[in-house]
C-alpha cells in the first residue's frame, strides 16, 4: 500500500476482515494488524537518521481520528527536534508526581500485602474497614495532608458503636501511612497513634460469642433432628470446627476408609489444609449425609449452595438459647481443659486449627497431632453423645 494513502473511516469497523499486517494512513501513521484480529495503532518517525516506532494504543480505545491528531502531535515533537517517546516518559513521570490520595497509596498498599491475605484477600475481611469506613471521609484528601485530626473524624462515628470495625480501619490507616513512607512521600506517620489519644477509650466492650456450658451438650445434642440445620450442627459440635467450614463439606474432602476429613487451605481461616479425625457420632452424620449431597455438598440449601450462617444459628434460636454455633468451639475447649487434662495444650489446639508455635518453632515442630486428636475426639464424642455421664439440664436463655 503506498505511503500517500490514507485508511477509509470505516477501518476498525472492519478490522476483523483484515488480514494481518501494517497498513499505512499516510505521514507516519500505521495500522498493525495482529494475528489475533486485534489492531494497534503505531507512529513510524526518523530521528538522527535512526528510524524508530512508538506506540499509540489499541484499536479498541482509540478512533482513527484520535490516532491522526496524535500523530500529528508527535510530528511536531520530532520537528523541533526532540525524542517523542522519551518526551511522553518525562509526561508521564511529571503526572505522577500529582500528590497521590489515601485512596491511591491504600490500593497500592492493600496490593503489597495481599500475598500475606487469605486468598489475595478477596474475602474483603482486610480491606471493607477501610472501603466501608475510612475512603469516604479521607479517599480523595492527598495522604501526605492526613494529620490526627483527620484520622479522628473519619473513625469517630464508629469508635464506640463499630469498635472492631474502628480497631481494624485504625490499624490499616497506620500500615497505609508507613506504606507511604516506603514510597517516598512525607506523611504523618504518628496520626493513627495521635488519633487513638484524641478518640479515647473504647466505651463498648467486646463480646465473645456466646457458648453453652460443655455439661448441658449433651442434653442439647439429644433434642437434634435429621433437618440439614440440625444434622450440620451436630457435626459442628462432634468436630469442634466453625461454622464454615461446616457448612462447606464437600463429599471430595472425606476419606471414609481412614475416618479422615481433610479442609482445603482456601476453606480454612489460617490457609493451610487441616486434617479432621472423624469420630463414630461424627462419621455416622457424613455418612447419613452422603447420599443427600448437592453438588457435591454435604449441607445444600435448596439452591443448591452451601446453607446459610443462619440455619444452625436458627436452630438454637427456636429453642429460646443464647448460644450461638461457633460458641461450641468454647464449650469443647473448656471441657477439654477440665476433664480431657490427660491430653497436652498442643493437642486441644490442633483440635481448633490454632497456631501455638512461634515460626522457628514450627520449623521442627510439624505434626498435626492427628491421632491423638482422634483420641480426643473420641472421648469428646462419647460426652456429646451422654456416655460421660457429665450431663446437667438444659438451661434455656
Amino acid at each position: 500500500m503506498p505511503s500517500t494513502e490514507r485508511l477509509p473511516s470505516s477501518v476498525i469497523r472492519n478490522l476483523g476482515s483484515m488480514k494481518p499486517g501494517k497498513y499505512c494512513d499516510g505521514r507516519g501513521l500505521w495500522l498493525v494488524r495482529r494475528k489475533d484480529g486485534r489492531g494497534q495503532w503505531v507512529y513510524r518517525f526518523q530521528l538522527a537518521g535512526v528510524s524508530r516506532e512508538m506506540g499509540l494504543g489499541s484499536c479498541d480505545d482509540i478512533s482513527l481520528a484520535q490516532a491522526r491528531t496524535d500523530a500529528a502531535r508527535w510530528r511536531g515533537v520530532v520537528k523541533s527536534g526532540r525524542d517523542p517517546i522519551k518526551q511522553r516518559e518525562d509526561e508521564r513521570k511529571a503526572a505522577m508526581e500529582v500528590r497521590p490520595t489515601f485512596a491511591e497509596v491504600f490500593e497500592a498498599c492493600f496490593e503489597a500485602r495481599k500475598g500475606d491475605l487469605k486468598d489475595d484477600g478477596k474475602a474483603g475481611r482486610w480491606d471493607s474497614p477501610i472501603r466501608v469506613h475510612v475512603l469516604p471521609v479521607l479517599g480523595k484528601t492527598p495522604v501526605e495532608d492526613i494529620d490526627q485530626r483527620d484520622v479522628k473524624r473519619a473513625l469517630a462515628g464508629i469508635w464506640n458503636e463499630k469498635p472492631n470495625a474502628a480497631v481494624k480501619a485504625l490499624n490499616r490507616i497506620g500500615l497505609t501511612l508507613d506504606h507511604a513512607v516506603a514510597m517516598g512521600l512525607n506523611v504523618d506517620t504518628a496520626a493513627a497513634r495521635n488519633a487513638r489519644t484524641l478518640l479515647g477509650a473504647q466505651r463498648h466492650k467486646t463480646q465473645n460469642v456466646p457458648s453453652l456450658d460443655w455439661r448441658e451438650v449433651p442434653v442439647f445434642a439429644s433434642s437434634l433432628g435429621d433437618t440439614v440445620g440440625e444434622q450440620a450442627l451436630r457435626l459442628l459440635m462432634l468436630t469442634a470446627l466453625r461454622p464454615g467450614e461446616v457448612r462447606g463439606a464437600h463429599v471430595s474432602e472425606f476419606d471414609i476408609a481412614a475416618r479422615t476429613w481433610t479442609i482445603p487451605p482456601e476453606r480454612m481461616k489460617m490457609a493451610r489444609p487441616h486434617r479432621v479425625p472423624l469420630s463414630d457420632e461424627a462419621l455416622a452424620v457424613v455418612e447419613a449425609r452422603f447420599p443427600l449431597a448437592t453438588n457435591g455438598l454435604l449441607f445444600a440449601g435448596s439452591k443448591g449452595k452451601p446453607i446459610s450462617d443462619m440455619t444452625m444459628t436458627q436452630v438454637m434460636r427456636r429453642r429460646d438459647m443464647d448460644a450461638r454455633p461457633h460458641g461450641f468451639r468454647s464449650s469443647f475447649r473448656v471441657w477439654a481443659a477440665e476433664v480431657a487434662t490427660d491430653f497436652p495444650r498442643e493437642v486441644c489446639e490442633a483440635v481448633l486449627a490454632h497456631k501455638t508455635a512461634d515460626k522457628s518453632e514450627a520449623a521442627y515442630q510439624r505434626s498435626d497431632f492427628l491421632e491423638r486428636r482422634r483420641a480426643l475426639m473420641a472421648k469428646w464424642a462419647d460426652h456429646v453423645a451422654g456416655r460421660s455421664g457429665e450431663v446437667v439440664k438444659l438451661a434455656n436463655g
